[in-house]
């Protein structure tokens, strides 16, 4: 588990599983996913409506007595600003193999993928401020998920960008026109200094002494935060545009053990719990008198990700190191003994309950590595000995086995494997900054549509740490976030599959097993769901005797 770290969760270094919960407590918008992966409207928060399929075009209107938790209302301006953030509208940037800028400007650090808002034009924002219009110049599967609510206030990353108010962000922005890598231009200043708050002026790990640093808009407000330690929320006193809580304090733990969760579960001390998966994990829940547990596959696996720049820009020493890697052993050491019928994972883009799985994994070569080949990884080495640093959580236990037995793997195939494990609250702060060849670790799908795939494999896209880059991929990409035919976007995947395995990107390891346990003190609104929220997508609906 993570500790929390930033009260933004869109940028690269602030998205992570408890920021992203703590995020979803503190905020409301048009809708939100439930745990049977269907989109629930919020029309207390607010309605949208399409206005037209051709172009489409999507009307939101937010409802009177929305606001931040300091009062201010919520407005379109916060929306626009979203719509910077997550379009990357204003970005003409150009970038190395290592994802580093050559040219041209890159103002927010979206974790998502910009495909599909990209092809929107700049919002039409209506008088009273209390709507606004998003005009795509092509359809886009993923619209009715595109906004739900606002990041963060745009007043308040005007004020510490420079700016008098949010309406002089919204003016700054409407008077730039669309980015052009192929035509850069000078960096506009002023944008840059509101993207570089944005960017890093919510990272925190512990409460910030300026309150409109953590403003909320949803159900519950954080109160305190003790480092790497717990997070505190207080009910919102105000809100009323949205579900209610049913509770008036709620405190986030951060226990990084999964033996030291379940004790404190059992103690009393918490009530509850989200341990890391394994047999001995369920066996200690079950003989816990009064403890209900859940479990479920996840929309989440773990992975083994290759850099495509610096050691392993050689495509064979990519091939070399995944022909060392031994899936079917993590598989075993992780998640056989709690799921007998568990298989190794064979597709980035589909997971086994899913239609396209089998085909894909008929066409996109994960044949080919099954089985540790060290014959085989030695031939492509030819007698070379790279060095690989391989970062990880080393406080995951299940994280450290697979570096274990990847390291001992690679070892014997002559590769030169250096520990890079990092403790749980840096560890994704590194993702892509080059101090690694090789990382281990977990992506999780929100279930719905398709804006995921171009997010983590797309070139240039923030969350793409690997800097995989196939414009035969990026063109399938592009196609597929403007299909709305599912029969559609599953041949599509199927394609991207290959590609990205064709690449010799790493291969992915397992689906995930999620486990939730609670007391008997609780006595509603836990319900299983097996996107990134987890437990928490109801956090409304949790009640206690």
């Amino acid at each position: 588990m993570n500790g929390f770290s930033s009260f933004n969760q869109s940028t690269a270094t602030g998205n992570s599983d408890i920021n992203g919960k703590i995020w979803l407590a503190t905020h409301s918008g048009f809708n939100y996913i439930d745990n049977n992966l269907k989109i629930v409207k919020n029309e207390k928060f607010g309605k949208y409506e399409k206005v037209s399929d051709n172009p489409l075009t999507i009307k939101y209107t937010i409802n009177d007595g929305v606001k931040w938790s300091d009062g201010t209302p919520v407005t379109a301006d916060d929306y626009v600003l979203a719509w910077a953030v997550y379009s990357g509208y204003y970005d003409d940037a150009t970038y190395d193999d290592s994802g580093k800028v050559t040219k041209g400007s890159q103002y927010f650090t979206y974790a998502g993928s910009t495909t599909g808002l990209n092809k929107s034009t700049f919002p039409e924002v209506s008088s009273d401020n209390k709507s606004f219009t998003i005009n795509y110049t092509t359809p886009y599967a993923d619209w009715e998920t595109a906004f739900s609510g606002p990041e963060v206030p745009a007043n308040v990353v005007a004020k510490k960008g420079g700016l008098a108010d949010a309406k002089a962000l919204t003016n700054l922005m409407k008077g730039m026109s669309k980015g052009d890598p192929a035509k850069p231009v000078a960096t506009n200043a002023q944008l840059k200094k509101v993207a570089d708050f944005y960017n890093k002026g919510f990272d925190t790990t512990t409460l910030p002494s300026d309150p409109s640093l953590y403003l909320s808009n949803g159900p519950f407000v954080v109160s305190a935060v003790t480092e790497n330690q717990s997070v505190t929320l207080k009910k919102n006193p105000d809100y009323t545009w949205g579900n209610i809580p049913k509770v008036d304090t709620i405190v986030m733990r951060t226990i990084g053990d999964t033996q030291a969760q379940i004790q404190a579960l059992q103690n009393g001390e918490v009530d509850i719990a989200a341990p890391q998966a394994s047999a001995d994990t369920l066996t200690a829940l079950d003989n816990i008198q009064g403890v209900q547990v859940q479990k479920g596959d996840q929309l989440a696996f773990d992975h083994v990700d290759i850099n495509q720049y610096g050691t392993f820009k050689d495509k064979t020493l990519r091939e070399a190191f995944m022909k060392t890697i031994p899936r079917k052993a993590i598989l075993d050491a992780i998640i056989t003994k709690m799921k007998p019928d568990a298989k190794v994972l064979d597709s980035y883009l589909f997971v086994p309950a899913q239609e396209g799985y089998a085909k894909s994994v008929e066409n996109n070569g994960s044949k080919k590595f099954q089985d540790v080949d060290i014959a085989g990884a030695k031939k492509l080495l030819a007698g070379r000995t790279p060095t690989v640093r391989i970062m990880y959580s080393k406080d995951n236990p299940n994280r450290v086995d697979a570096y274990t037995l990847i390291a001992k793997s690679a070892t014997e195939a002559g590769f030169k494997v250096v520990n890079n494990g990092a403790p749980a609250n840096q560890w994704s702060s590194k993702l892509g900054d080059g101090s690694y060849d090789v990382t281990i670790f977990g992506w999780i799908q929100p279930g719905v549509g398709v804006s995921g795939v171009p997010q983590l494999y797309g070139t240039g896209q923030s969350s793409n740490f690997s800097k995989f880059s196939n414009p035969e991929a990026d063109k399938l990409m592009a196609e597929l976030v403007t299909t709305t035919d599912p029969a559609k976007q599953e041949a599509l995947q199927v394609q991207i599959d290959k590609l990205i395995w064709d690449s010799m990107y790493g291969p992915p390891l397992f689906q995930s097993v999620g486990v939730e346990a609670f007391s008997s003190r609780v006595t509603g609104g836990v319900n299983y769901q097996p996107n990134q929220y987890g437990v928490w997508w109801d956090v409304w609906d949790w009640a206690v005797k």
